[in-house]
Protein backbone atom coordinates (compact mmCIF):
# COMPACT_ATOMS: atom_id res chain seq x y z
CA UNK A 1 0.00 0.00 0.00
CA UNK A 2 1.42 3.30 -1.12
CA UNK A 3 2.05 6.01 1.95
CA UNK A 4 -0.09 8.39 0.79
CA UNK A 5 -3.21 5.55 0.46
CA UNK A 6 -2.19 5.03 4.19
CA UNK A 7 -2.19 8.83 5.44
CA UNK A 8 -5.76 8.89 3.56
CA UNK A 9 -6.69 5.90 5.34
CA UNK A 10 -5.77 6.83 8.57
CA UNK A 11 -7.23 10.84 7.89
CA UNK A 12 -10.88 8.49 7.14
CA UNK A 13 -10.50 6.87 10.39
CA UNK A 14 -10.18 9.61 12.48
CA UNK A 15 -12.44 11.22 10.75
CA UNK A 16 -14.96 9.07 10.62
CA UNK A 17 -14.07 7.88 14.88
CA UNK A 18 -15.27 11.38 16.17
CA UNK A 19 -19.25 10.58 15.66
CA UNK A 20 -18.77 7.52 17.64
CA UNK A 21 -17.24 9.24 20.46
CA UNK A 22 -20.46 9.34 22.37
CA UNK A 23 -20.74 5.58 22.55
CA UNK A 24 -17.77 5.23 25.21
CA UNK A 25 -20.74 6.27 27.42
CA UNK A 26 -21.64 3.24 29.72
CA UNK A 27 -24.55 1.24 28.99
CA UNK A 28 -26.59 1.00 25.64
CA UNK A 29 -28.13 4.05 23.87
CA UNK A 30 -31.23 4.09 24.18
CA UNK A 31 -32.93 3.85 20.85
CA UNK A 32 -36.15 1.99 19.35
CA UNK A 33 -34.02 -1.47 19.07
CA UNK A 34 -31.06 -1.26 21.32
CA UNK A 35 -31.34 -2.78 23.91
CA UNK A 36 -33.13 -6.00 22.12
CA UNK A 37 -30.60 -6.44 20.13
CA UNK A 38 -28.55 -7.11 23.18
CA UNK A 39 -30.63 -9.60 24.17
CA UNK A 40 -31.23 -11.32 20.83
CA UNK A 41 -27.48 -11.37 20.96
CA UNK A 42 -26.51 -12.27 24.11
CA UNK A 43 -28.97 -15.34 22.77
CA UNK A 44 -27.32 -15.65 19.94
CA UNK A 45 -24.00 -16.15 21.99
CA UNK A 46 -25.45 -19.12 24.27
CA UNK A 47 -26.74 -21.03 21.27
CA UNK A 48 -23.77 -20.83 19.45
CA UNK A 49 -21.60 -21.80 22.68
CA UNK A 50 -23.94 -24.76 23.03
CA UNK A 51 -22.10 -25.95 19.80
CA UNK A 52 -25.05 -24.73 17.37
CA UNK A 53 -23.18 -22.95 14.49
CA UNK A 54 -26.35 -22.06 13.21
CA UNK A 55 -28.43 -20.31 16.10
CA UNK A 56 -32.13 -20.39 14.82
CA UNK A 57 -33.57 -20.68 18.68
CA UNK A 58 -33.75 -18.40 21.64
CA UNK A 59 -33.96 -20.03 24.46
CA UNK A 60 -35.00 -17.29 26.90
CA UNK A 61 -36.55 -14.72 24.84
CA UNK A 62 -40.52 -14.48 24.63
CA UNK A 63 -40.75 -14.48 28.91
CA UNK A 64 -38.52 -17.63 28.70
CA UNK A 65 -40.93 -19.79 26.55
CA UNK A 66 -38.17 -19.34 23.63
CA UNK A 67 -38.31 -18.02 19.91
CA UNK A 68 -37.32 -18.94 16.79
CA UNK A 69 -36.50 -14.89 15.65
CA UNK A 70 -33.04 -16.21 15.34
CA UNK A 71 -34.01 -17.73 12.25
CA UNK A 72 -35.37 -14.55 10.51
CA UNK A 73 -32.87 -12.25 12.16
CA UNK A 74 -29.68 -11.34 10.00
CA UNK A 75 -27.09 -13.66 11.81
CA UNK A 76 -23.79 -11.46 10.66
CA UNK A 77 -23.78 -8.86 13.74
CA UNK A 78 -24.65 -11.72 15.93
CA UNK A 79 -21.42 -13.32 14.84
CA UNK A 80 -19.48 -10.43 14.67
CA UNK A 81 -20.92 -9.30 18.42
CA UNK A 82 -20.47 -13.13 19.85
CA UNK A 83 -16.90 -12.67 18.44
CA UNK A 84 -16.13 -9.12 20.61
CA UNK A 85 -17.55 -10.95 23.74
CA UNK A 86 -15.72 -14.06 23.22
CA UNK A 87 -12.69 -12.03 23.74
CA UNK A 88 -13.59 -10.34 26.81
CA UNK A 89 -16.22 -7.79 26.23
CA UNK A 90 -19.38 -7.21 27.48
CA UNK A 91 -22.21 -8.30 25.53
CA UNK A 92 -23.35 -4.54 25.76
CA UNK A 93 -19.88 -3.59 24.85
CA UNK A 94 -20.18 -6.15 21.98
CA UNK A 95 -23.43 -4.41 20.38
CA UNK A 96 -21.76 -1.31 20.43
CA UNK A 97 -18.48 -2.49 18.67
CA UNK A 98 -20.47 -3.37 16.19
CA UNK A 99 -22.13 -0.06 15.41
CA UNK A 100 -18.96 1.30 15.73
CA UNK A 101 -16.74 -0.96 13.35
CA UNK A 102 -19.68 -1.09 10.81
CA UNK A 103 -19.45 2.53 10.70
CA UNK A 104 -16.04 3.32 10.30
CA UNK A 105 -15.88 0.28 7.34
CA UNK A 106 -18.50 1.68 5.37
CA UNK A 107 -16.93 4.99 5.14
CA UNK A 108 -13.70 2.99 4.43
CA UNK A 109 -15.37 0.54 2.29
CA UNK A 110 -17.07 3.39 0.14
CA UNK A 111 -13.58 5.48 -0.12
CA UNK A 112 -11.78 2.13 -1.67
CA UNK A 113 -15.00 2.25 -4.63
CA UNK A 114 -14.40 5.34 -5.25
CA UNK A 115 -10.80 5.96 -5.26
CA UNK A 116 -10.70 2.85 -7.88
CA UNK A 117 -13.64 4.08 -10.32
CA UNK A 118 -12.81 7.78 -9.78
CA UNK A 119 -9.84 8.80 -7.53
CA UNK A 120 -8.60 9.63 -4.54
CA UNK A 121 -10.41 12.98 -3.96
CA UNK A 122 -13.48 11.29 -5.11
CA UNK A 123 -13.21 8.33 -2.77
CA UNK A 124 -13.07 11.01 0.07
CA UNK A 125 -15.79 12.83 -0.98
CA UNK A 126 -18.18 10.05 -1.05
CA UNK A 127 -16.79 8.04 2.04
CA UNK A 128 -17.62 11.27 3.94
CA UNK A 129 -21.22 11.90 1.94
CA UNK A 130 -21.58 8.23 2.58
CA UNK A 131 -20.89 8.08 6.14
CA UNK A 132 -22.06 11.28 7.58
CA UNK A 133 -25.67 11.47 6.50
CA UNK A 134 -28.21 12.03 8.49
CA UNK A 135 -30.36 8.49 7.86
CA UNK A 136 -26.62 7.22 9.29
CA UNK A 137 -27.06 8.32 12.10
CA UNK A 138 -31.00 7.70 12.65
CA UNK A 139 -29.79 4.07 12.75
CA UNK A 140 -26.85 4.72 15.09
CA UNK A 141 -28.55 6.91 17.67
CA UNK A 142 -32.21 6.99 16.73
CA UNK A 143 -33.23 3.42 15.81
CA UNK A 144 -30.21 1.20 16.61
CA UNK A 145 -30.94 -0.96 13.11
CA UNK A 146 -27.86 -2.82 14.04
CA UNK A 147 -28.58 -4.99 10.57
CA UNK A 148 -29.60 -2.08 8.39
CA UNK A 149 -26.10 -0.19 9.85
CA UNK A 150 -24.00 -3.37 9.09
CA UNK A 151 -25.50 -3.63 5.57
CA UNK A 152 -24.12 -0.23 4.52
CA UNK A 153 -20.43 -1.94 4.94
CA UNK A 154 -21.08 -4.10 1.75
CA UNK A 155 -22.59 -2.44 -1.40
CA UNK A 156 -19.43 -0.70 -2.40
CA UNK A 157 -17.30 -3.67 -1.59
CA UNK A 158 -19.73 -5.59 -3.95
CA UNK A 159 -19.37 -2.72 -6.60
CA UNK A 160 -15.68 -2.66 -5.50
CA UNK A 161 -14.92 -6.46 -6.57
CA UNK A 162 -17.34 -6.44 -9.69
CA UNK A 163 -15.06 -3.02 -10.88
CA UNK A 164 -11.81 -5.24 -10.52
CA UNK A 165 -13.49 -7.93 -12.43
CA UNK A 166 -13.79 -5.95 -15.02
CA UNK A 167 -10.53 -4.79 -14.66
CA UNK A 168 -8.65 -8.25 -14.34
CA UNK A 169 -10.37 -10.34 -16.64
CA UNK A 170 -10.00 -13.19 -14.20
CA UNK A 171 -11.99 -14.31 -11.19
CA UNK A 172 -9.53 -15.34 -8.74
CA UNK A 173 -9.35 -12.99 -5.85
CA UNK A 174 -12.04 -10.49 -6.88
CA UNK A 175 -13.90 -13.27 -7.67
CA UNK A 176 -13.88 -14.30 -4.18
CA UNK A 177 -14.13 -11.09 -2.79
CA UNK A 178 -17.30 -10.24 -4.68
CA UNK A 179 -18.99 -13.77 -3.47
CA UNK A 180 -18.16 -13.15 -0.02
CA UNK A 181 -19.66 -9.39 -0.20
CA UNK A 182 -23.00 -10.18 -1.23
CA UNK A 183 -22.76 -13.02 0.81
CA UNK A 184 -21.82 -10.21 4.29
CA UNK A 185 -24.60 -7.87 2.29
CA UNK A 186 -27.58 -10.49 2.77
CA UNK A 187 -26.21 -12.11 5.91
CA UNK A 188 -26.62 -8.38 7.07
CA UNK A 189 -30.46 -7.27 6.32
CA UNK A 190 -32.29 -9.41 4.05
CA UNK A 191 -34.48 -6.76 3.30
CA UNK A 192 -31.78 -4.27 1.93
CA UNK A 193 -29.54 -6.85 -0.07
CA UNK A 194 -33.15 -7.15 -1.77
CA UNK A 195 -33.16 -3.40 -2.14
CA UNK A 196 -29.55 -2.88 -3.53
CA UNK A 197 -29.69 -6.23 -6.29
CA UNK A 198 -31.25 -4.02 -8.90
CA UNK A 199 -28.14 -1.61 -8.23
CA UNK A 200 -25.57 -4.61 -8.77
CA UNK A 201 -27.33 -5.34 -12.03
CA UNK A 202 -27.28 -1.99 -12.92
CA UNK A 203 -23.83 -1.50 -12.32
CA UNK A 204 -22.86 -4.91 -13.96
CA UNK A 205 -24.39 -3.50 -17.42
CA UNK A 206 -22.82 -0.32 -17.11
CA UNK A 207 -19.35 -1.96 -16.78
CA UNK A 208 -20.26 -4.39 -19.88
CA UNK A 209 -20.82 -1.13 -21.60
CA UNK A 210 -18.21 0.90 -20.78
CA UNK A 211 -15.56 -0.35 -18.92
CA UNK A 212 -14.65 -4.31 -20.18
CA UNK A 213 -13.20 -5.60 -23.43
CA UNK A 214 -13.76 -9.09 -22.46
CA UNK A 215 -17.37 -9.07 -22.10
CA UNK A 216 -18.66 -12.26 -22.21
CA UNK A 217 -16.29 -13.22 -19.42
CA UNK A 218 -17.05 -10.42 -17.34
CA UNK A 219 -20.93 -11.31 -17.44
CA UNK A 220 -20.15 -15.00 -16.48
CA UNK A 221 -17.83 -14.63 -13.98
CA UNK A 222 -20.33 -11.23 -12.49
CA UNK A 223 -23.27 -13.65 -12.07
CA UNK A 224 -20.79 -16.00 -10.89
CA UNK A 225 -19.72 -14.21 -7.81
CA UNK A 226 -23.12 -12.67 -7.21
CA UNK A 227 -24.57 -16.29 -7.39
CA UNK A 228 -22.00 -17.83 -5.24
CA UNK A 229 -22.62 -15.10 -2.42
CA UNK A 230 -26.44 -16.65 -2.55
CA UNK A 231 -25.62 -19.54 -2.05
CA UNK A 232 -23.15 -19.09 1.09
CA UNK A 233 -25.59 -17.21 2.54
CA UNK A 234 -28.45 -20.23 1.83
CA UNK A 235 -28.14 -21.30 5.44
CA UNK A 236 -30.06 -18.10 6.82
CA UNK A 237 -32.16 -16.54 3.81
CA UNK A 238 -33.64 -19.85 2.30
CA UNK A 239 -35.09 -20.82 5.86
CA UNK A 240 -36.15 -16.94 6.31
CA UNK A 241 -37.83 -17.01 3.21
CA UNK A 242 -39.69 -20.34 2.99
CA UNK A 243 -40.55 -21.00 6.91
CA UNK A 244 -41.46 -17.21 7.23
CA UNK A 245 -45.51 -19.18 6.65
CA UNK A 246 -45.03 -20.64 9.73
CA UNK A 247 -45.20 -17.27 12.01
CA UNK A 248 -47.11 -14.45 11.98
CA UNK A 249 -45.45 -12.40 9.66
CA UNK A 250 -47.79 -11.78 6.92
CA UNK A 251 -50.91 -10.88 9.51
CA UNK A 252 -48.76 -8.55 12.01
CA UNK A 253 -47.05 -6.99 9.50
CA UNK A 254 -49.78 -6.41 7.02
CA UNK A 255 -50.41 -2.91 5.61
CA UNK A 256 -47.82 -1.94 7.83
CA UNK A 257 -46.37 0.28 5.09
CA UNK A 258 -49.74 2.88 4.87
CA UNK A 259 -48.69 4.67 7.46
CA UNK A 260 -45.28 5.06 6.99
CA UNK A 261 -44.71 7.29 3.78
CA UNK A 262 -42.74 10.62 4.00
CA UNK A 263 -43.96 13.95 2.99
CA UNK A 264 -41.71 14.93 -0.21
CA UNK A 265 -40.98 18.48 1.69
CA UNK A 266 -39.23 16.22 4.57
CA UNK A 267 -36.53 14.57 2.09
CA UNK A 268 -35.00 18.20 1.86
CA UNK A 269 -35.85 19.51 5.60
CA UNK A 270 -37.25 17.37 8.71
CA UNK A 271 -35.68 18.29 11.97
CA UNK A 272 -33.44 16.13 14.20
CA UNK A 273 -35.40 13.96 16.88
CA UNK A 274 -35.78 11.01 18.91
CA UNK A 275 -39.26 10.13 17.96
CA UNK A 276 -40.25 7.00 16.48
CA UNK A 277 -41.18 5.87 12.74
CA UNK A 278 -43.62 8.60 11.58
CA UNK A 279 -41.50 11.17 13.56
CA UNK A 280 -37.46 11.27 13.18
CA UNK A 281 -35.78 12.94 10.30
CA UNK A 282 -36.09 11.67 6.89
CA UNK A 283 -33.75 14.05 5.30
CA UNK A 284 -31.25 13.26 2.63
CA UNK A 285 -28.81 15.74 4.01
CA UNK A 286 -27.74 18.92 3.18
CA UNK A 287 -24.29 18.46 1.69
CA UNK A 288 -25.99 15.26 -0.18
CA UNK A 289 -28.63 17.22 -2.11
CA UNK A 290 -25.83 19.92 -3.05
CA UNK A 291 -23.77 16.43 -4.65
CA UNK A 292 -27.39 15.58 -6.56
CA UNK A 293 -27.58 19.07 -8.18
CA UNK A 294 -23.86 19.32 -8.72
CA UNK A 295 -24.32 15.88 -10.21
CA UNK A 296 -27.06 17.14 -12.59
CA UNK A 297 -25.13 20.07 -13.38
CA UNK A 298 -22.30 17.94 -14.48
CA UNK A 299 -24.37 15.55 -16.80
CA UNK A 300 -25.26 18.86 -18.80
CA UNK A 301 -21.72 20.33 -18.98
CA UNK A 302 -19.87 16.75 -19.55
CA UNK A 303 -19.31 15.55 -22.77
CA UNK A 304 -17.96 12.02 -21.64
CA UNK A 305 -20.49 9.36 -22.55
CA UNK A 306 -19.40 7.18 -19.38
CA UNK A 307 -20.03 10.30 -16.96
CA UNK A 308 -23.37 10.94 -18.84
CA UNK A 309 -24.70 7.66 -17.82
CA UNK A 310 -23.61 7.40 -14.51
CA UNK A 311 -25.07 10.09 -13.32
CA UNK A 312 -28.46 9.21 -15.06
CA UNK A 313 -28.17 5.81 -13.91
CA UNK A 314 -27.49 7.21 -10.24
CA UNK A 315 -30.55 10.34 -10.65
CA UNK A 316 -32.96 7.50 -12.25
CA UNK A 317 -32.19 5.00 -8.51
CA UNK A 318 -32.75 8.46 -6.59
CA UNK A 319 -35.24 9.24 -8.20
CA UNK A 320 -37.31 6.15 -8.05
CA UNK A 321 -36.25 5.96 -4.57
CA UNK A 322 -38.02 9.13 -3.19
CA UNK A 323 -40.84 8.08 -5.09
CA UNK A 324 -41.59 4.50 -3.29
CA UNK A 325 -40.77 6.54 -0.06
CA UNK A 326 -43.98 8.71 -0.78
CA UNK A 327 -47.56 7.96 -0.65
CA UNK A 328 -47.74 8.32 -4.05
CA UNK A 329 -46.61 5.11 -4.71
CA UNK A 330 -49.32 3.86 -2.28
CA UNK A 331 -50.89 1.62 -5.04
CA UNK A 332 -47.32 -0.08 -6.19
CA UNK A 333 -46.81 -1.22 -2.46
CA UNK A 334 -50.42 -2.68 -2.43
CA UNK A 335 -50.25 -4.28 -5.35
CA UNK A 336 -46.81 -5.69 -5.42
CA UNK A 337 -45.41 -8.22 -2.30
CA UNK A 338 -42.37 -7.96 -2.97
CA UNK A 339 -41.72 -3.99 -1.85
CA UNK A 340 -43.87 -4.78 0.93
CA UNK A 341 -40.85 -6.93 2.28
CA UNK A 342 -38.92 -3.93 2.96
CA UNK A 343 -42.13 -3.67 5.68
CA UNK A 344 -41.33 0.80 5.87
CA UNK A 345 -40.99 3.00 2.86
CA UNK A 346 -37.98 5.17 4.20
CA UNK A 347 -35.91 2.60 4.26
CA UNK A 348 -35.29 3.28 0.72
CA UNK A 349 -33.11 6.08 2.82
CA UNK A 350 -30.49 3.27 2.16
CA UNK A 351 -30.29 3.85 -1.90
CA UNK A 352 -30.87 7.13 -1.46
CA UNK A 353 -27.65 7.89 0.77
CA UNK A 354 -25.61 5.54 -1.64
CA UNK A 355 -26.42 7.36 -4.74
CA UNK A 356 -26.32 10.69 -3.48
CA UNK A 357 -22.39 9.64 -1.91
CA UNK A 358 -21.82 7.96 -5.37
CA UNK A 359 -22.73 11.84 -7.28
CA UNK A 360 -20.78 13.45 -4.95
CA UNK A 361 -18.03 11.45 -6.12
CA UNK A 362 -18.74 11.76 -9.74
CA UNK A 363 -18.73 15.60 -9.37
CA UNK A 364 -15.63 15.56 -7.65
CA UNK A 365 -13.65 13.88 -10.00
CA UNK A 366 -14.55 16.24 -12.95
CA UNK A 367 -13.57 19.01 -10.77
CA UNK A 368 -9.83 20.21 -11.29
CA UNK A 369 -7.02 18.99 -9.51
CA UNK A 370 -5.64 22.31 -8.25
CA UNK A 371 -8.88 22.14 -6.58
CA UNK A 372 -8.41 18.94 -4.93
CA UNK A 373 -7.69 20.60 -1.55
CA UNK A 374 -10.11 22.54 -1.43
CA UNK A 375 -12.71 20.35 -1.96
CA UNK A 376 -11.73 17.62 0.58
CA UNK A 377 -11.64 21.14 3.04
CA UNK A 378 -14.98 22.17 1.93
CA UNK A 379 -16.70 18.26 2.07
CA UNK A 380 -14.98 17.95 5.70
CA UNK A 381 -16.65 21.25 6.86
CA UNK A 382 -19.75 20.61 5.23
CA UNK A 383 -20.82 17.21 6.51
CA UNK A 384 -19.35 18.19 9.91
CA UNK A 385 -21.23 21.33 10.50
CA UNK A 386 -24.70 19.80 9.10
CA UNK A 387 -24.25 16.93 11.15
CA UNK A 388 -22.92 17.38 14.60
CA UNK A 389 -25.76 17.85 16.84
CA UNK A 390 -27.00 14.10 15.53
CA UNK A 391 -24.22 12.80 17.14
CA UNK A 392 -25.06 11.39 20.76
CA UNK A 393 -28.04 9.40 21.90
CA UNK A 394 -30.79 10.71 23.88
CA UNK A 395 -29.92 8.78 27.03
CA UNK A 396 -28.19 5.49 27.83
CA UNK A 397 -29.30 2.37 29.78
CA UNK A 398 -26.78 0.57 32.64
CA UNK A 399 -28.11 -2.66 33.25
CA UNK A 400 -26.47 -5.58 34.59
CA UNK A 401 -25.37 -8.37 32.13
CA UNK A 402 -27.85 -11.19 33.92
CA UNK A 403 -30.68 -8.33 32.61
CA UNK A 404 -29.92 -9.78 28.55
CA UNK A 405 -28.30 -13.55 29.47
CA UNK A 406 -31.50 -14.22 31.74
CA UNK A 407 -34.88 -14.71 31.04
CA UNK A 408 -35.98 -11.83 28.66
CA UNK A 409 -39.50 -10.22 28.74
CA UNK A 410 -39.87 -9.57 25.24
CA UNK A 411 -39.95 -11.10 21.94
CA UNK A 412 -37.76 -8.77 21.18
CA UNK A 413 -39.48 -7.87 17.75
CA UNK A 414 -43.63 -7.01 17.15
CA UNK A 415 -44.54 -10.61 17.10
CA UNK A 416 -44.25 -10.80 13.66
CA UNK A 417 -41.63 -13.99 14.23
CA UNK A 418 -44.01 -15.64 16.59
CA UNK A 419 -45.40 -19.25 15.53
CA UNK A 420 -48.58 -18.24 13.73
CA UNK A 421 -50.75 -21.14 16.05
CA UNK A 422 -48.97 -19.09 19.03
CA UNK A 423 -49.88 -15.57 20.80
CA UNK A 424 -47.99 -12.83 19.66
CA UNK A 425 -46.22 -12.38 23.20
CA UNK A 426 -46.60 -14.69 26.22
CA UNK A 427 -46.53 -11.69 28.47
CA UNK A 428 -45.98 -13.65 31.51
CA UNK A 429 -43.27 -16.38 32.71
CA UNK A 430 -43.99 -20.42 33.16
CA UNK A 431 -44.15 -21.48 36.82
CA UNK A 432 -41.38 -24.25 35.77
CA UNK A 433 -39.90 -25.57 32.61
CA UNK A 434 -42.74 -28.34 32.52
CA UNK A 435 -45.96 -28.88 34.49
CA UNK A 436 -48.84 -32.00 34.53
CA UNK A 437 -52.10 -30.74 33.20
CA UNK A 438 -53.68 -34.33 33.48
CA UNK A 439 -52.79 -37.31 35.56
CA UNK A 440 -50.31 -37.46 38.73
CA UNK A 441 -46.61 -37.52 37.63
CA UNK A 442 -43.19 -36.12 39.60
CA UNK A 443 -41.29 -34.27 36.75
CA UNK A 444 -37.83 -34.42 37.69
CA UNK A 445 -35.60 -31.58 35.49
CA UNK A 446 -31.94 -32.76 34.68
CA UNK A 447 -30.36 -30.60 31.95
CA UNK A 448 -31.36 -27.78 30.15
CA UNK A 449 -29.96 -26.17 26.94
CA UNK A 450 -31.22 -23.88 24.06
CA UNK A 451 -32.09 -26.64 21.84
CA UNK A 452 -31.76 -29.87 24.35
CA UNK A 453 -34.49 -30.35 27.92
CA UNK A 454 -33.90 -33.17 29.57
CA UNK A 455 -36.35 -34.94 32.09
CA UNK A 456 -37.18 -37.90 34.72
CA UNK A 457 -41.07 -38.37 35.12
CA UNK A 458 -42.62 -40.64 37.22
CA UNK A 459 -46.42 -41.50 36.40
CA UNK A 460 -48.57 -42.58 38.52
CA UNK A 461 -51.07 -42.60 35.93
CA UNK A 462 -51.46 -41.96 32.48
CA UNK A 463 -50.47 -38.46 32.51
CA UNK A 464 -50.76 -35.21 29.95
CA UNK A 465 -47.89 -32.85 30.09
CA UNK A 466 -47.13 -29.55 28.97
CA UNK A 467 -43.16 -28.38 28.45
CA UNK A 468 -43.21 -24.30 28.87
CA UNK A 469 -41.91 -24.07 25.20
CA UNK A 470 -42.98 -22.76 21.92
CA UNK A 471 -43.23 -25.22 18.82
CA UNK A 472 -41.63 -24.63 15.38
CA UNK A 473 -40.75 -27.14 13.35
CA UNK A 474 -37.80 -28.87 14.64
CA UNK A 475 -39.07 -29.39 17.94
CA UNK A 476 -39.75 -33.44 19.17
CA UNK A 477 -40.40 -34.92 22.32
CA UNK A 478 -38.91 -38.58 22.72
CA UNK A 479 -39.80 -40.43 25.79
CA UNK A 480 -37.27 -43.46 26.22
CA UNK A 481 -36.15 -42.64 23.04
CA UNK A 482 -39.11 -43.01 20.90
CA UNK A 483 -40.72 -40.19 19.57
CA UNK A 484 -44.20 -39.51 21.25
CA UNK A 485 -46.77 -37.60 19.71
CA UNK A 486 -46.76 -33.95 20.30
CA UNK A 487 -49.80 -31.13 20.36
CA UNK A 488 -49.09 -27.29 20.01
CA UNK A 489 -52.24 -26.14 18.90
CA UNK A 490 -54.44 -26.79 22.14
CA UNK A 491 -56.42 -23.57 22.55
CA UNK A 492 -55.61 -23.62 26.19
CA UNK A 493 -51.75 -24.03 25.69
CA UNK A 494 -51.61 -21.74 22.02
CA UNK A 495 -48.33 -22.73 20.22
CA UNK A 496 -47.01 -24.97 23.54
CA UNK A 497 -45.74 -28.25 23.42
CA UNK A 498 -48.12 -30.77 25.38
CA UNK A 499 -47.97 -34.83 25.27
CA UNK A 500 -49.09 -37.84 27.03
CA UNK A 501 -46.82 -40.28 28.77
CA UNK A 502 -47.72 -43.94 29.93
CA UNK A 503 -47.47 -44.97 34.05
CA UNK A 504 -44.29 -46.08 34.38
CA UNK A 505 -40.55 -44.39 34.68
CA UNK A 506 -39.34 -42.27 31.67
CA UNK A 507 -36.51 -40.51 30.62
CA UNK A 508 -37.93 -37.55 28.35
CA UNK A 509 -35.91 -35.22 26.21
CA UNK A 510 -37.81 -32.66 23.99
CA UNK A 511 -35.09 -31.69 21.38
CA UNK A 512 -34.96 -28.22 18.22
CA UNK A 513 -33.03 -29.73 15.36
CA UNK A 514 -32.47 -28.54 12.13
CA UNK A 515 -35.74 -29.47 9.56
CA UNK A 516 -34.98 -31.40 6.12
CA UNK A 517 -35.15 -27.61 4.20
CA UNK A 518 -32.33 -26.28 6.81
CA UNK A 519 -30.23 -29.66 6.44
CA UNK A 520 -30.31 -29.27 2.58
CA UNK A 521 -29.30 -25.48 2.53
CA UNK A 522 -26.81 -25.58 5.23
CA UNK A 523 -25.03 -28.24 2.67
CA UNK A 524 -25.82 -25.87 0.12
CA UNK A 525 -23.92 -23.13 2.04
CA UNK A 526 -21.26 -26.21 2.66
CA UNK A 527 -20.90 -26.50 -0.92
CA UNK A 528 -20.48 -22.84 -1.67
CA UNK A 529 -17.30 -22.71 1.15
CA UNK A 530 -16.13 -25.31 -0.91
CA UNK A 531 -16.20 -23.67 -4.50
CA UNK A 532 -14.78 -20.59 -2.81
CA UNK A 533 -12.10 -22.73 -1.57
CA UNK A 534 -11.45 -24.62 -5.44
CA UNK A 535 -11.12 -21.02 -6.50
CA UNK A 536 -8.62 -19.73 -4.02
CA UNK A 537 -6.51 -22.91 -4.78
CA UNK A 538 -6.88 -23.01 -8.42
CA UNK A 539 -4.79 -20.20 -9.19
CA UNK A 540 -1.99 -21.07 -6.43
CA UNK A 541 -1.60 -24.47 -7.64
CA UNK A 542 -1.17 -23.24 -11.44
CA UNK A 543 1.74 -21.06 -10.13
CA UNK A 544 2.89 -23.90 -8.05
CA UNK A 545 2.59 -26.05 -11.53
Amino acid sequence: MKLKNRFLIIFLLFIASIPLVDLLHPGIPVTHDGPDHVARIANFYQSFSEGNIVPRWAANLNWGFGHPILMFLYPLPSYIASFFHFIGFSFVDSTKLVFAVAYIASVLAMFAWAQAQWGTVSGIVAGLLYGFAPYRFVDLYVRGAIGEHVAFVFPPLILYGIFMLAKKGIFGKWGIFTSLSMAGLILSHNAVSLMFLPVIILYVAYLYVFETKQKKIFIIFSIASIFLGFILSAFFWMPALLEGKYTLRDIVTKGDFQNRFVPLYWFFYSPWNYGIGAEFSKSLGFFQWVAVVGGLITFWKSKDKKIRWMIVLNVFILVGSIFLMTSWALILWQKISLIQKFQFPWRLLTLAVFVSSVLGAIVASTIPKKFSLFIIIISFLFVFSTTYPMWHSKAYSAKPEEYYTGIYDSTTDTGESSPIWSTRFMEKRAVSPMEIIDGSATIVPLFKKSTRHEYTIVAQTKTRFVENTLYFPGWSVQSDGKLVPIEFQDPRYRGLMTFWTEQGRHSVVVTFTDTRLRTLVNILSLVGLGLLFISAIIPVWKRIK
